[in-house]
């Protein structure tokens, strides 16, 4: 992708908005999915940067619990993270899921606090209909501004830190699928069907893949 200037980044942004919702994710296989993101310092009007991140989290709800800017096409280092963890008791306790309010991330970077690693299953909006198995550092250390440029700093552990993870990495160029146990791979159907278990052990059993982190 020829990168852009602010005038025509304005216009790709205000087409994304004018668009029917809820939007059509952007699929793997698009440039705009493997290449860096442009950092945010101000190529957007303050209202329209406001309207953008309003219309990503309002996206979520039903859908995920992350959106990046490039998934809707805009190449702009920007994500939204929010999970209600509505999922069950056992489900939430094994895979460390709290309920995360809204993170509004522009210029996010994350560092791993360290050794630890959790191994789960893991979707995604951009490869529609296919989950994997994917080690990721249990506890990171999130940088980032606000939607006003504000710095802040937060420590995420578990699925909080695994969703920051996986929407700071569509910034960088980055799929899960990158770095997915590629034998655990599966239909979203065949992961209810067969593997929504709380871990992924006997996945890992039936279908033959390490669980190392």
């Amino acid at each position: 992708m020829i990168p852009m200037n602010n005038d025509e980044l304005v216009v790709l942004v205000r087409s994304v908005l004018d668009a029917p919702r809820p939007w059509e994710i952007t699929q793997a296989g698009e440039p705009v999915l493997r290449q860096v993101a442009a950092p945010y310092d101000g190529q957007l009007p303050e209202a329209l940067l406001h309207e953008l991140l309003d219309a990503m989290r309002a996206h979520l709800p039903g859908v995920g619990v992350g959106l990046a800017a490039p998934q809707i096409g805009i190449p702009l280092a920007l994500a939204v993270v929010e999970d209600v963890a509505e999922v069950p008791e056992d489900v939430a306790a094994a895979r460390e899921r709290t309920v995360q309010p809204l993170l509004e991330l522009v210029n996010p970077v994350y560092t791993p606090l360290g050794p630890d690693r959790a191994v789960f299953y893991e979707g995604c909006l951009s490869v529609s209909g296919l989950a994997a198995v994917v080690s990721r550092a249990r506890q990171v250390h999130l940088a980032a501004q606000d939607r006003n440029g504000k710095p802040y700093e937060q420590e995420l552990t578990g699925w909080p830190a695994r969703i920051v993870q996986h929407e700071t990495d569509h910034l960088n160029g980055t799929l899960y699928l990158d770095t997915a146990e590629t034998r655990s791979l599966t239909t979203v159907t065949n992961l209810q069907k067969y593997w929504a278990q709380s871990g992924p052990e006997v996945a890992a059993a039936e279908l033959g893949f390490p669980l190392e982190g």
